[in-house]
């Protein structure tokens, strides 16, 4: 342990010489250790588990969701109640064809400028014009095809947006932490010719009416967040939060046990329960919504046939892998739906660890000796590694030959959004608690995010009907389908639930769980050391 601290105190070095932003004293400051920074600050950016923290902190959204208390002493959303953020409140009308957000008054972004119809208009805006994650939101899951006759600025207080047929995702979308408003006139003043939307500027850049803003964006070494004085909701009672980046999980773990950090996020299953008897550490676990999986991608032999991906699915030795892996703190995942949402059957899942069955499909897809492929993962993940070691192994008892591609977090998203790594690893978390959303976002053949390139006619129908149906019964049964379909073509190579841990020292409080799995800072607090 001693070199681990040692290691640790290399580790913090580069951050030690600003005291007061480090000083473990200080009631004000939260000093968190995760895997790794964002990859971009922009929420257009494909998202990411780093990404999704940043974005819940820095931007601010126009609904949440109410909080409710937990028995664990986390505090956790309830789906069943929406209430204002930016829009005070909202009208949706009986139809489900329009909703009207009525803004909140006296809201200041971080830089000082009022909040007004204005700067939800131009986020629209430049969401459309970027085609990229709000387009797909706004095309994809509303259906919307004409910006001027779906967005339309009433007053200055005052924003609607109209469908072209009912959507019973209307009220709930704008719940998402993808979706946050910009602050339009410090947006403005970084703008080009050459890059009319401040995308390079807002990589690394923040400008919302959140509670935080980033001060300090140095990828792969550290973020810090300053407190919003102006937050219409009060000033944080954390005015800085210090993210550092240490890859090693074992290095997170050494640091929040020596006090050298408050908080450690995405510890290793095995180091969490060590520290759970820790003294002055407490350990927070909470599954959620989270789904880990190997994706293959579906256009390209030999994952064009999906006898090819049921035999990888019937070599997975899942309960050896939660043993090993994960210290039986996960789940297996049986379902393309989030198990903890609406919808969600297990019925379907058949995958088993039998060998036979593999070869059989193999032989009969013109595969009897197996194949060769590439799987990637992260080099910042150590349970992907774990992970990536075992499936070589497991798959190579039918022929199938992985050879393991460590790839950066972000090389690793530009290769599989591009459709050029054949598996890799992918860990998401579907932020709408409706099974159609969660359908819509990952396997529906328009989506976006279909990196695996899974396209299944029927599939595609069903989805896109219960995104308009308002007959939640229908929807219910149509996503039953769904599941039943995916189920037995197996996209993916279906993993685990590994859900959302975090280690905090004693003197933090006031954890909370959100779909993206993300911390949200502004909940914090911390008393006197204990």
């Amino acid at each position: 342990m001693r070199d681990k601290l040692l290691a640790v105190a290399t580790l913090m070095l580069p951050l030690c010489f600003s005291a007061p932003v480090l000083a473990q004293s200080a009631l004000n400051t939260l000093v968190v250790a995760g895997p790794r920074t964002p990859e971009s600050l922009d929420q257009e950016y494909p998202p990411t588990e780093a990404s999704h923290e940043a974005r819940r902190n820095i931007y601010e959204r126009l609904l949440a969701y109410d909080m409710k208390a937990g028995a664990d002493g986390v505090s956790y959303e309830n789906f069943d109640k929406i209430v204002g953020r930016l829009a005070e409140s909202y009208d949706l009308s009986p139809d489900e064809t329009s909703i009207t957000f009525h803004l909140r008054h006296g809201v200041k972004s971080a830089q000082g400028d009022p909040f007004t119809a204005d700067d939800v208009m131009w986020t629209f805006q430049r969401g459309w014009a970027l085609n990229a994650t709000f387009h797909w939101y706004m095309t994809q899951v509303l259906g919307i095809t004409d910006f001027d006759k779906a967005f339309q600025k009433i007053d200055d207080y005052t924003v609607k947006v109209s469908l072209p047929h009912p959507s019973p995702l209307l009220a709930r979308l704008w719940v998402n932490n993808d979706l946050g408003i910009l602050d339009e006139v410090e947006m403005k003043k970084h703008l080009t010719p050459a890059d009319p939307w401040g995308s390079s500027w807002l990589a690394t850049h923040s400008a919302s009416f959140a509670p935080y803003s980033v001060t300090t964006f140095l990828p792969g070494q550290t973020v810090i967040y300053q407190a919003n004085p102006n937050y219409y909701l009060g000033a944080p009672r954390l005015s800085r939060i210090v993210f550092r980046e240490i890859p090693d999980s074992s290095n997170r773990t050494a640091a929040v046990e020596a006090g050298a950090v408050d908080v450690a996020e995405w510890l290793e299953p095995r180091e969490l329960n060590l520290l759970q008897n820790v003294p002055g550490v407490h350990v927070y676990k909470m599954f959620g919504n989270y789904i880990e999986r190997v994706e293959m991608n579906n256009d390209t032999p030999p994952f064009n046939d999906p006898r090819v991906r049921q035999a990888l699915n019937y070599l997975v030795p899942r309960s050896d892998m939660l043993k090993s892996v994960f210290f039986g703190t996960a789940r297996e995942t049986k379902s393309p739906i989030s198990e903890i949402y609406p919808g969600y059957t297990d019925a379907y899942f058949q995958y088993t660890d039998d060998l036979a069955k593999a070869k059989a499909l193999l032989a009969a897809a013109g595969y009897p000796n197996g194949f060769r492929t590439t799987l990637g993962y992260r080099t910042d993940d150590e349970l992907e590694q774990e992970q990536a070691v075992i499936l070589k192994t497991a798959f190579a008892r039918a022929g199938v030959d992985v050879q393991l591609d460590e790839l950066p977090s972000s090389s690793l998203v530009e290769k599989y959004s591009k459709g050029q790594m054949p598996m890799y690893f992918f860990q998401d978390m579907a932020i709408v608690p409706d099974p159609a959303y969660v359908a819509n976002l990952w396997l529906n053949s328009a989506s976006l995010i279909d990196y695996s390139h899974f396209k299944n006619a029927e599939v595609d129908k069903l989805i896109d009907q219960a995104l308009t149906s308002t007959d939640q019964a229908a929807r219910l049964t149509q996503m039953k389908r769904v599941q039943e379909i995916v189920m037995d073509q197996a996209p993916w190579v279906f993993l685990f639930n590994p859900g959302y841990q975090l280690a905090t020292r004693t003197d933090v409080h006031g954890v909370s769980w959100y779909t993206p799995n993300g911390n949200t800072w502004y909940d914090f607090h911390k008393s006197a050391a204990q």
